[in-house]
């Protein structure tokens, strides 16, 4: 009888020393492994606000140690947070990469990786003037009606601002209506806003009738939206010629500084602060945006542009190279 009661005693102590190895084993393992820990502060574009809010949601569930701060604003607005005020960040994902290259490198980051790209569209709800008249030809003619109101982002703080500007000066050549930008560009300033997303109450609730969008952000919100010709819309790659016969300057570096803005495809960009606190996170949360993360981006109506060319590509880390494809000076 006691050697039954020994046998019990110590096959219970071996289940439980099992038990606790193989706890041990499924933590070290499973995907909340515990290794990576701390904060993360990300500036990002308004309108990669909802996808980067579910990419990070995901990869918090992955990593519970970790807290991921975002703050959303347009880009140049943001790459100025860095440079004029001396805010903190981690990673920087902009909505036109060349923000990144213009205002950022060399002093704040030494690497530049092109991720996603998207389209303008002319976006609307079914209580805006005119809502079921306005088509890819005549939409010139109604935003310059003096009943409707029109709103955009402002091209100094924000890309789809700019973007915004060369869209009406391409109509100018497209359309055959030279003079529309000039009247466009001068009408309803009033409604002009920091970034592109700073638009939606105004439209939501009547006080505007129209606003040049990103596509991707009309999709998300469920408005409706006029797509654009090829031509003007900043989408197609092989446009890029015919894009850069446009231009619009906005403001610099510093004071009296100008940036010229070309027409070009629309390409989103991220890098790391070369002064991130945590590098290690920096990198694991920019290699899960460059792969899951991407899927996310294009279910939310934008385009991967992974693995993307890049002329900084001998500065990117290591963990990162397999998403980019150096520039053919650099090989």
């Amino acid at each position: 009888m006691e050697t039954n009661k020994i046998t019990i005693i110590l096959a219970f102590v071996v289940l439980m020393i099992a038990n606790i190895s193989c706890s041990s084993f499924e933590k070290r393992e499973g995907e909340g492994d515990g290794v990576l820990t701390g904060e993360l502060m990300i500036f990002h574009a308004g309108s990669l606000a909802i996808p980067f809010k579910e990419i990070s949601k995901k990869f918090e569930s992955k990593y519970p140690g970790v807290n991921i701060l975002m703050e959303a604003a347009g880009s140049v607005a943001s790459a100025r947070k860095i440079t004029d005020l001396n805010r903190y960040c981690d990673i920087f994902a902009s909505a036109d990469y060349k923000v990144i290259d213009e205002m950022l490198i060399p002093e704040y980051t030494d690497f530049n990786m092109k991720f996603a790209g998207n389209e303008m569209a002319i976006v609307y709800t079914e209580k805006s003037k005119f809502a079921n008249e306005i088509t890819a030809q005549n939409w010139t003619e109604i935003l310059l009606k003096e009943e409707v109101r029109y709103g955009r982002s402002n091209p100094d703080a924000d890309p789809c601002g700019y973007r915004a500007v060369l869209v009406s000066k391409l109509a100018d050549n497209f359309y055959n209506k030279q003079g529309f930008s000039d009247k466009i560009l001068a009408k309803d300033n009033k409604y002009v806003r920091p970034k592109e997303t700073d638009l939606l109450a105004l439209l939501e609730t009547g006080t505007l009738d129209y606003i040049f969008l990103y596509r991707s952000v009309a999709q998300q919100h469920k408005l409706k939206y006029l797509l654009l010709p090829d031509s003007i819309n900043l989408k197609k790659f092989e446009l890029k010629e015919y894009y850069s016969t446009v231009e619009t300057k906005i403001r610099g570096k510093k004071k009296g500084d100008w940036i010229t803005k070309t027409g070009a495809p629309m390409v989103y960009g991220i890098t790391m602060h070369n002064d991130a606190k945590n590098k290690e996170l920096a990198l694991v949360f920019m290699d899960f945006v460059l792969s899951e993360g991407i899927i996310i981006i294009e279910k939310k109506g934008q385009t991967g542009l992974i693995p993307s060319t890049t002329d900084s590509f001998k500065n990117i880390p290591e963990s990162l190279k397999k998403y980019a494809v150096p520039q053919f000076s650099e090989l």
